[in-house]
């Protein structure tokens, strides 16, 4: 394979924005979180906004290091077992080990009446893990991934999508590039021209022909923080804290989805046209993004009376500088002979990311000095994402026009409590549910939606929920803490798009649980 570097490579044919460098996909998969942070914070299912005094606070509400009156010192292990049902009765297991968080607060007494308390901290933080494999398939295709490519390949030349010794159309040919998915499936076969020389091209599903396919997906990565956050108080009522955010992200998708078509348009072995006969073709698609970004959070809670807390926060988007690349390999055997595989180039380019902002607002009480009960509401602007050229600085027009066609604010509403049994055992719980942020039209295939690369698959999250549990034991300045976590995610896989007059396409549910036992060991002094 050889290396291609692109600025932002689109195509529009008939109207129709085909598969391109980056697209509104790779902003949402980049930009999903998770509910984790120290074994206290997710036992009480992150609602500590307006309760602070805890490590994973930093990169919650920064207001909370403002409560802090020691310094604190702690560690956090996370064992994760993931299952994923795909309909049909398909499953994936997995079990992954992470360091959620860890890091260090200090305090000093400045004895100022105004002021009496000032802290800093740095924390490491996992704030979100890609890993999940899923795998399936579709029993009956009412058509064919090769006939969504022909749909945006009409119009290009035969002789500029054909790669041959002499020549390379990933690289362009005489100032012609092609989109390479089209370029993929025409030297596999998988679209063949109307006529030899024709500029309009079929799929292999025709009336009459049958078919059904496979999938499997793995997805790998994570999003990494580390936080500087400073604080205090005012007269012991007022708490701030601002910080702000580095972070490194790591993002892998290999996808292999094929087809087996019985009745389909194949190419004859000369090479001059079609007949109708049994064909099967299998791609893989690889993607790798990684990169870093920085942002910025400022927090305040409001304590009027012991018994009552009120806390506001909000985290400017995160400013990312990336650098993607994919390829593909697709392999192909049809009954008049042809039988081989062929491959792309590799192609890198790099680009700017803004994603959501959040703001959070939270409610705690205090029961009789031994109880707390505590609620979140958080709010992610999805549709205010952004991507644009990583060389030049332009914004990405057509991505993101189809950010704000596809995604809107996701809403998360998490509730916690927690009871000192004795002044060293606490018991905790917590539940949290977030709302899709993907707009009904993507989701129900009213609207195209637009992948980049060569992978024409994408995956919406729809709903996710969260039942947490856990204790805490404190010795002198030694504290314990224990928590299980269990996460449900419901989420819909689609092969491609549907498009123009296309028929539905399928789509396969997933249902993902996650158990987590979550230790977090530290030492206040």
């Amino acid at each position: 394979m050889k290396r291609t570097t692109l600025l932002a490579i689109a195509a529009c044919v008939g109207g129709m924005m085909t598969v391109s460098a980056q697209s509104a996909i790779d902003a949402y998969s980049l930009s999903q979180g998770d509910l984790r942070g120290t074994a206290r914070f997710m036992s009480m299912a992150g609602a500590f906004g307006a309760l602070g005094g805890d490590l994973s606070t930093l990169n919650q509400n920064p207001a909370g290091i403002g409560v802090y009156r020691s310094s604190e010192i702690g560690v956090t292990v996370d064992f994760d077992i993931q299952s994923v049902t795909t309909q049909g009765n398909f499953k994936d297991n997995n079990t992954h080990v992470h360091c959620n968080n860890f890091g260090y607060v200090g305090s000093a007494f400045t004895g100022s009446e105004l002021m009496p308390v000032f802290t800093w901290g740095a924390t490491y933080s996992r704030t979100a893990s890609f890993n999940r494999d899923y795998h399936g398939g579709f029993a009956s295709l009412p058509t064919s991934l090769s006939n969504y490519v022909a749909s945006f390949t009409d119009g290009v030349a035969p002789g500029d999508l054909l790669v041959s010794d002499t020549q390379n159309p990933y690289q362009g040919i005489n100032g012609v590039y092609p989109d390479w998915l089209s370029i993929l499936s025409y030297n596999a076969y998988m679209i063949n021209p109307q006529t030899p020389t024709s500029t309009q091209y079929n799929g292999l599903f025709q009336n009459g022909s049958t078919a059904n396919s496979e999938f499997t997906v793995r997805e790998r990565g994570s999003i990494d923080e580390y936080n500087v956050n400073f604080g205090g108080n005012f007269v012991n009522t007022v708490y701030w804290g601002i910080g702000i955010g580095i972070t490194d992200i790591r993002y892998s998708r290999q996808v292999y989805y094929d087809e087996e078509i019985q009745g389909a348009r194949i190419p004859n072995a000369a090479a001059n046209g079609t007949h109708t006969g049994n064909g099967y073709f299998g791609l893989d698609n690889f993607k790798r993004i990684t990169g870093n970004g920085m942002n910025f959070k400022a927090g305040v809670i409001v304590k009027p009376v012991d018994e009552l807390r009120f806390g506001l926060a909000f985290h400017t988007p995160t400013y990312y500088s990336l650098t993607q690349s994919y390829d593909a390999i697709a392999d192909y055997s049809y009954e008049s002979g042809y039988e081989n595989s062929t491959d792309t180039d590799v192609a890198y380019f790099d680009y700017k990311m803004r994603s959501p902002w959040k703001m959070i607002a939270s409610v705690a009480g205090v029961i009789g000095g031994r109880g707390i009960l505590s609620f979140d509401y958080q709010r992610d602007a999805y549709g205010n994402m952004s991507l644009s050229d990583g060389n030049n600085g332009y914004t990405l027009d057509y991505v993101n026009d189809n950010i704000k066609n596809y995604f809107k604010a996701a809403n998360t509403y998490r509730f916690g409590a927690e009871l000192r049994v004795t002044p060293q055992f606490s018991v905790r719980a917590g539940y949290s549910y977030q709302d899709s942020n993907v707009r009904a039209d993507a989701e129900n295939q009213a609207i195209a939606v637009e992948t980049s690369g060569t992978d024409p698959s994408y995956t919406f999250d729809s709903t996710t929920q969260y039942g947490t549990f856990g204790f805490g034991y404190r010795y002198k300045a030694f504290y314990a803490d224990l928590a299980y976590v269990h996460r449900y995610r419901q989420s819909e896989f689609h092969p491609f798009t549907a498009w123009g007059n296309s028929p539905d396409i399928p789509t396969a549910k997933l249902s993902q649980r996650d158990n987590n036992i979550v230790v977090t060991l530290g030492v206040k002094f």
